[in-house]
């Protein structure tokens, strides 16, 4: 089964975003962007992704579990502003996101002794730097990338709220023609 681990955000935060992609997808929309060049990640299914596992056994899932659980009594619950549209991608954008502000500094440190933690269980460290961000789209097409990179700059002050980081779960992912199905393998509180 395909696992990932994340922060889950609430229902306020998730019609926030919901409003801001219809947003963009409107200017996006006005300036060209034809519907099957975006792919429009559903709100309910927007997350703060810690960690992309992927393909693991069945027998492998208690032991993330078990991870995730001694790292989060480690760590006390904060707050994250959400905060800055941003962008994956050079001139022309893959992905648009939704950053994260305040708090950053604390959603690293916990994604990296995640991540050390894992790495020391056997699974790959992650070879980027770690962006804290709430995806709200991937982009197929060059042209609408460009298109939705000069739109992001429109939003780079935007201030959408705060979210409180109180837990970690840990998700499986089944991929269906309609868009990824979650389901929760286990909530861990922190601290």
């Amino acid at each position: 089964m395909r696992v990932f681990i994340a922060i889950d955000i609430d229902g306020k935060t998730r019609a926030a975003l919901g409003s801001l992609e219809s947003d963009i997808e409107g200017l996006a929309k006005e300036a060209g962007v034809r519907k099957g060049d975006v792919k429009w990640v559903r709100p309910e299914a927007i997350h703060l992704t810690l960690k992309f596992i992927g393909e693991v056994d069945d027998k492998s899932v208690a032991e993330i579990c078990n991870i995730v659980k001694n790292v989060a009594c480690s760590y006390n619950g904060f707050e994250i502003d959400i905060e800055s549209v941003g962008y994956f991608g050079g001139r022309s954008a893959t992905v648009l996101w939704v950053g994260t502000g305040q708090g950053s500094d604390e959603l690293r440190r916990l994604q990296k002794d995640l991540d050390g933690q894992l790495s020391e269980a056997g699974w790959p460290m992650e070879t980027r730097e770690f962006a804290g961000h709430l995806t709200l789209c991937r982009i197929r097409n060059s042209k609408a990338g460009e298109k939705l990179a000069k739109i992001s700059q429109q939003y780079k002050d935007f201030k959408l709220g705060v979210i409180s980081a109180d837990s970690i779960t840990v998700y499986q992912s089944e991929l269906k023609p309609e868009g990824p199905v979650y389901t929760v393998l286990g909530d861990y509180k922190l601290g």
